[in-house]
Formats: C-alpha cells, sequence, structure tokens
C-alpha cells in the first residue's frame, strides 16, 4: 500500500496541474471503488476550481468552494494528470475533464482506493479521529510518551496506530525503530521518553527523506509523472530478513508483529 511519502508525491506532482483549475466534467465509469462514490461528485464538482490539492495522513483532498473531494489511493491505485485523449487502460474508472484540456485520471485495479465527499466545513469521519501529522510540531517524543503509558503492545504496532500519529505504516516504522535502536517487540509503555524523543526524530528524518527521493516504490506505486520512487534501494531492514545489519552484521531477525512483516537487529536494536 502506498505510505505518506507515495502520497505526498503524488500530491506534490498533482498540485501544478490542478490547483486553480476548474473540472469541466466527471466521468465515472463504475458507481463504486471499495465504497459507492457519493452522487455530491457527479452533481457538485463539476464547475467547480480546485483551490488546493491537500493531504491529511494517506487521504488526498481536492479543496472546492462546495466541498472537497477525499481519494484514497488503496493498495494499487494511482492518480495521473493526463491529456484528455490518452487512450484508456483496464482499471481507468474516474476522470476529471479540467479546463486545461487535461483529465485526473484515477486508476485502481484491486479497487481498494476511494474516492468520497466531504462538505465545507465538516470533517469526514475517516479524518475525524486520526492523529498528528509526522512532521507537524504536534508530534514529538513528548506526545509519544504521554499516550504511550500503560500501553502493553508492541511498540511498532503503538507507531502504526493512526489515532497515535498518522501515515507511518509498515516500511517506515521498521526503519524508525531501527534508527531509533528499539526493538519493535518492546512493549509501548516501557519505552522511556528519552527513546521515545529519538524515535520521534528518526520518524521526521526518515519520511522527510523518503519523500524527497520520491517515495518507495513496492508492487504497483508509481508517481504522477510515471517516475518510481527511489527510497526503496535505501532501506536499512525492511525486507532484508536475513541479511547482515548494515550497522554491526549480525543477522536480521524476521517475525510477524501484528499479522505485519517485520524485520530488526537484535543487536542494535534493545
Amino acid at each position: 500500500m502506498p505510505e505518506l511519502p507515495e502520497v505526498e508525491t503524488t500530491r506534490r506532482g498533482l498540485a501544478p496541474h490542478v490547483e486553480g483549475r476548474r473540472v469541466m466534467q466527471v466521468m465515472l465509469r463504475r458507481p463504486d471503488l471499495r465504497w459507492p462514490i457519493p452522487p455530491e461528485v457527479s452533481n457538485l464538482l463539476p464547475g467547480q476550481r480546485v483551490d488546493a490539492v491537500r493531504r491529511r495522513a494517506k487521504y488526498l483532498l481536492l479543496d472546492t468552494a462546495v466541498g472537497s473531494a477525499l481519494l484514497h489511493l488503496g493498495m494499487s491505485g494511482s492518480l495521473r494528470v493526463l491529456p484528455a485523449d490518452t487512450p484508456l487502460r483496464a482499471h481507468d474508472h474516474v476522470d476529471l475533464s479540467l479546463d486545461s484540456g487535461r483529465v485526473l485520471r484515477f486508476n485502481d485495479p484491486r479497487r481498494f482506493g476511494c474516492l468520497l465527499w466531504q462538505p465545507p466545513g465538516e470533517t469526514h469521519e475517516l479524518l475525524a479521529d486520526l492523529g498528528p501529522e509526522p512532521l507537524s510540531d504536534a508530534f514529538d517524543g513528548d506526545w509519544l510518551f504521554r499516550l504511550s503509558r500503560g500501553r502493553t503492545a508492541p511498540v511498532k504496532i503503538f507507531l502504526m496506530d493512526q489515532a497515535v500519529v498518522v501515515g507511518v505504516g509498515n516500511i517506515y516504522a521498521a526503519e524508525a525503530l531501527f534508527r531509533a535502536g528499539i526493538s519493535p517487540l518492546r512493549a509501548a509503555g516501557k519505552v522511556s521518553r528519552d527513546r521515545y524523543a529519538r524515535l520521534a526524530d528518526a520518524v521526521k528524518a526518515i519520511l522527510a527523506y523518503a519523500i524527497g527521493r520520491g517515495g518507495t516504490t513496492l508492487r504497483d506505486f508509481i508517481s504522477p509523472d510515471g517516475a518510481p520512487g527511489y527510497f526503496e534501494q535505501e532501506l536499512a531492514v525492511y525486507g532484508r530478513g536475513g541479511e547482515p545489519c548494515p550497522t554491526c552484521g549480525r543477522t536480521l531477525k524476521q517475525a510477524a508483529i501484528g499479522q505485519r512483516a517485520s524485520v530488526w537487529c537484535p543487536a542494535c536494536q534493545r
């Protein structure tokens, strides 16, 4: 699934081509993706100017005066800005025709993505209970320490809880814990304030660097200009179970934590 850096890469790629443009027509080639596409998308969006392309967690919002189109890429979705006469591919489910003569096209083979609607001044229920953005000032070691007290779940599960902090998925949680020297198996409530400060710093640094590198290309993700991300080549532990630790050389361990594949160094991470 595209993680926060991939979604932010998509947002940055779309914004110059979509912001300030007017949606002339909405073409829905099917009535649903993961959920039914609400009628507001077809009834309200045509004729509106896109004032901003925003990201909240792994969701993208196209803001207009009458509300926001809310998109999620799911497991395999992609958004491209293309010439209007670009031939359709399989799974091209949605086109938003723009006054530039281009279309914003949503392709989603597995249909785990979504296209929903958020009225102005409201917060969609999918966004209502989310934690802070990891690159914001609201997210730091003190925040993690305070929320973790009394929690017995592994710290990796805690870090991936979207009510704690948004957008830290499996890949970047593994990388941040490695950088901070914290075992993913350690109970969240047993991690000290100082170590949480290191973990928050690691999350910020890794996500910021991954965004700069275009995200991580795994399976399906490609950025709006068709270029892959490059951070995958620099992953320290994710997907490298059984290989030598890049720091100490000891064999990296791999196991399922919360039903997600997890890799860590038993020597460097405690």
